[in-house]
Parts: C-alpha cells; sequence; structure tokens
C-alpha cells in the first residue's frame, strides 16, 4: 500500500496570539499587569521587626512616601538597645510610621507621630486604633510648624480644639502626659524628612529649644551623597552607616536641653 503523506505542519499563531502590543488579549497580559500590581502591594507594605508587633505587616497610603528600609530600622534599633523601653519618642516625618510604630512595640512609653500629608496621617491613625496601641499622638502639621508651637499644640489638645494641627490622641496618653508635661522633652527623635527637602538644617536646630531631654539621642536619614549638615553645639555622632540611596545616623545631645 502507498505511504500516507504527513500532514504539514500547522502555521505559526499570528503575532496578536503571541501576545503582541497589538492584541485586544495578548497571551500573558493578565499575569503581567497582576504581577506588577503585586509588586505596587508589595511596595506599600512593611512589618514590624521586633517587640510586640514582631511579624505584623501593615500597609500604607501610595502617597510620596519613602520608609525606612527594614535593614535599616534592624540596625538603628540595634544601636538603641537598652533606651527604648519607657523613652519618649517623636517621629517627626513620620510617613508611614514605621520607626515610631517599632518603638511602640518594643515599649517605648510614648511616640508623637508627625505628617503633613492628611491621608497618610488618617491611616496612621486608623493603624493605631485598629491595633489597640496606646500612648501615641498623631499630628497633621508640618513639621517646621509642629516645632514652632512648641506647647500650643498640647495646649489646644487640653481645651478641646486643635485649629490646624489636627491633633489626635490615642488611649493612654492623657493630654500632655507622657511627653514630659509639655511639648517634650524627648528621649529619642526620628528626622527622617524627604531627600532633598532642605528640612535638616533647622530641623536639628529647632530642636535645641526645649525639645530634647539630657542625652537624647537623634536619629538622622538623608540621601547617602548629600553630607550631614553641621550638628548643634555639643552635639556628637555615636554611629553611621549606609544602605543603598540612604546614609543614616545615631546622634546624642551631649549636653541636653530642658523645656522654657
Amino acid at each position: 500500500m502507498p505511504r500516507r503523506r504527513a500532514s504539514p505542519a500547522p502555521p505559526p499563531a499570528p503575532a496578536a496570539a503571541r501576545g503582541s502590543a497589538g492584541s485586544p488579549n495578548p497571551v500573558g497580559s493578565t499575569v503581567s499587569a497582576g504581577s506588577h500590581r503585586t509588586r505596587g502591594r508589595e511596595e506599600r507594605r512593611l512589618r514590624i521587626i521586633g517587640g510586640q508587633w514582631r511579624g505584623r505587616k501593615f500597609r500604607f497610603p501610595a502617597l510620596s512616601l519613602r520608609p525606612t528600609p527594614d535593614r535599616v530600622r534592624e540596625t538603628l534599633f540595634n544601636w538603641l538597645q537598652g533606651r527604648i523601653v519607657g523613652a519618649h519618642c517623636l517621629d517627626l516625618y513620620a510617613g508611614s510610621g514605621a520607626l515610631g510604630l517599632e518603638a511602640l512595640s518594643r515599649g517605648a512609653a510614648s511616640v508623637t507621630f508627625v505628617e503633613q500629608q492628611r491621608g497618610a496621617a488618617d491611616a496612621l491613625e486608623r493603624l493605631l486604633r485598629d491595633w489597640q496601641a496606646g500612648g501615641w499622638i498623631v499630628a497633621c502639621a508640618q513639621a517646621r510648624t509642629f516645632l514652632a508651637a512648641r506647647g500650643s499644640v498640647y495646649a489646644a489638645a487640653r481645651a478641646g480644639h486643635t485649629g490646624g494641627a489636627a491633633l489626635t490622641t490615642g488611649a493612654g496618653l492623657t493630654a500632655a502626659a507622657g511627653v514630659g508635661g509639655g511639648a517634650g522633652p524627648f528621649d529619642l527623635v526620628f528626622l527622617d524628612p524627604p531627600f532633598g527637602s532642605g528640612e535638616l538644617p533647622a530641623a536639628l536646630a529647632a530642636l535645641e529649644q526645649g525639645w530634647l531631654a539630657p542625652g537624647g539621642r537623634i536619629y538622622v536619614e538623608h540621601a547617602r551623597g548629600e553630607p550631614l549638615p553641621a550638628l548643634p553645639a555639643q552635639w556628637q555622632e555615636l554611629r553611621a552607616g549606609t544602605a543603598g540611596e540612604v546614609g543614616y545616623h545615631l546622634l546624642v545631645a551631649a549636653a541636653g536641653t530642658t523645656s522654657e
């Protein structure tokens, strides 16, 4: 019997079926879009590294925020071992709140979060309430405005009107209690302003005006390529490091300051 000829191979699929840009439903488009969305979600998710909330994850708004990386936070809180429990802290450019939340998780007595973006401040307040955290204040205000206001922000909270500061207190922190009976002094201050904002020199100088407890620690974060601003008299640098695009320093107010 004569052999049957093999059927010819099917023609290659049209370009559209292989996922070309012109395809109305390109192959792989769902996977690609899903992967992108997943990366976006991961970029807006952080976790607590240590303390009572260790391993707990939280999300923060898709705003112009640049949270301190996990690796840097872990290094910082290793430096601060023995100084967190019972400390009164100021997270001056709070953003996602990662630094202040880490401090609360590790036993800080109080954290005052200052964040100028309303969406970020509201999200942080909701998170603190959801976690049933105590000893916190969230102030929606610019850092310079907050520092210039000094005790008036807390006085407004006691009077029941917060003006433009939009200050909210958390359970366990009544009025100014937990922050030295007024606007400071703080044992630990986190300074992590937006890169290139030029905020650091003014913030460092303002902290000398009654905000720091004697021997208070100040954490400073800035773009790696930028120099650390000149420090106030009698301040000292204790530690320093770099990670990626971030330069970070732990300072001490050697002589300290007292509230006026």
